[in-house]
């Protein structure tokens, strides 16, 4: 169990909980806190299946990683996402840490051949899902065809709709989906990153041209019961020293992508030119690198996580292929090891990150220059602080572009079995100041008003 009290004087994890749960009505626009049976190393919004009023009903991919007494599951649930302004500040203030939310219901069941390391949507068709497990196979499921299973101890493992061959050891967590192609692209143990096409499959279970791309057939039409289908990669790049821990497409070309690893080494790539690097940073970091993402807004920009605590941005315009090239600004705030960087889908400024702190830190690079002597550190403008342990992952929801998935693997603090949040900072945040100052004079005018007729 983590510590009742703090050290030097410093607050517990306990103390510090509490003193963020009680900011949560003044900070937040809506919380969700659930309670996980078993871990979760992954956590991603689905398609959007339901709109009302109030709110909207989308899917979302977790995993559960247990203890072998059941089998390892891709779990398919039902969010229920409130929409912005609806939620009243005294109920998302009053959760249960020990309960499940009743915004999160589980849809269905697929038991996974291993464990669920890592799980990436298919942009085009987000029923369309690749997962990582412990084994040097890519899977790819089709959610919606998937029958739902019930896990027990003994239960065959579920039949994935396709499986991506093309390493030679585990690839564990490098993982990515083209967002302009169905295209996939992992990489691993073997220091190697791996691309392939989805479309390589379809071509060879239909003659219809006009099939769209992206979609795998149902296993009931395609896919024979006694089939095991394949491919083999399109290409195998080779440049990094050591395991290749992520994986990030260009956000406008499905022919370049970028790589990072424990090597401390990032390298860009184009599959146009080659399998060998064409920029390769040799020193990114000052440690191992954890995780990487491509701006989807400006191409130009590239951000990278490491276990030296910090997040670098790199402007891949001043990188050249000698590996010369310095990043355009070093995040500092993270405790501990950085594990994911996301760019926000709703600014091309704005991303997070998450670390083994427990925190997850929304940053604005175009407010690095400001002067604030109120932020711990530039650029940092917001700090979710709702989980006591290590942020294994996060995804923004582009469907309601501020509210985002995280989910922690703090079982020793909760007794359970990790917590997943959905969660949405107060708008007023992050909006323009000057429009944020305005709707406040308003309601300061409105409370003004109201008080002289009591």
């Amino acid at each position: 169990m983590k510590e009742r009290t703090g050290k030097g004087g410093q607050p517990s994890v306990d103390e510090k909980y509490t003193q963020w749960k009680s900011l949560v009505p003044v900070l937040y626009d809506w919380l969700a806190n659930h309670n996980l049976v078993w871990p979760s190393l992954s956590c991603r919004w689905g398609p959007l299946v339901e709109q009302a009023t109030y709110k909207n009903r989308q899917r979302l991919y977790l995993s559960e990683q247990t203890d072998g007494s059941v089998p390892n599951t891709l779990v398919i649930a039902n969010c229920e996402v409130v929409k912005p302004r609806v939620a009243a500040a005294e109920h998302i203030s009053q959760f249960n840490e020990e309960s499940r939310s009743p915004f999160v219901k589980k849809y269905k069941t697929i038991i996974h051949p291993g464990e669920v390391n890592r799980i990436r949507e298919l942009p085009q068709n987000k029923n369309i899902v690749a997962t990582h497990t412990d084994s040097p196979e890519v899977l790819i499921w089709d959610v919606e065809a998937q029958p739902n299973r019930h896990a027990v101890l003994g239960a065959v493992a579920s039949r994935p709709d396709l499986t991506l061959i093309g390493h030679s050891e585990n690839a564990e967590f490098a993982l990515a989906m083209c967002p302009t192609e169905p295209f996939v692209l992992s990489g691993g143990k073997d220091k190697s990153v791996v691309l392939w096409s989805i479309q390589d499959h379809i071509s060879t279970l239909s003659t219809d041209a006009q099939k769209p791309a992206g979609f795998i057939k149902p296993a009931t039409t395609s896919i024979k019961a006694g089939d095991n289908p394949s491919i083999q990669a399109r290409g195998i790049f080779q440049g990094h020293e050591d395991t290749v821990e992520d994986v990030q497409f260009c956000p406008s070309s499905s022919q370049e992508f970028c790589s990072v690893g424990d090597d401390s080494c990032l390298i860009l790539w184009d599959a146009r030119v080659g399998t060998s690097p064409v920029v390769k940073v040799e020193k990114a970091h000052n440690a191992d690198l954890h995780c990487v993402d491509w701006n989807p807004h400006d191409g130009n920009f590239i951000i990278t996580g490491s276990a030296d605590n910090s997040v670098r941005l790199f402007d891949r315009r001043s990188l050249t292929s000698n590996g010369v090239g310095s990043p355009v600004h070093i995040f500092e705030n993270h405790k501990a090891a950085v594990l994911c960087v996301q760019w926000c889908p709703d600014r091309s400024s704005v991303f997070g990150s998450t670390a083994e702190d427990g925190r997850l830190n929304i940053w604005d690079y175009d407010k690095v220059g400001e002067k604030d002597n109120e932020t711990p550190a530039p650029g940092l403008f917001f700090q979710h602080a709702g989980h006591r342990d290590k942020i294994v992952d996060f995804h923004w929801n582009v469907a309601d572009p501020w509210t985002i998935v995280s989910v922690s693997d703090d079982c020793d603090s909760t007794g359970g079995g990790g917590t997943l949040q959905i969660w949405r900072m107060l708008d007023l945040l992050y909006r323009p100041e000057e429009e944020a100052l305005a709707e406040l004079q308003k309601f300061k005018s409105h409370v003004s008003k109201c008080a002289r007729k009591i």
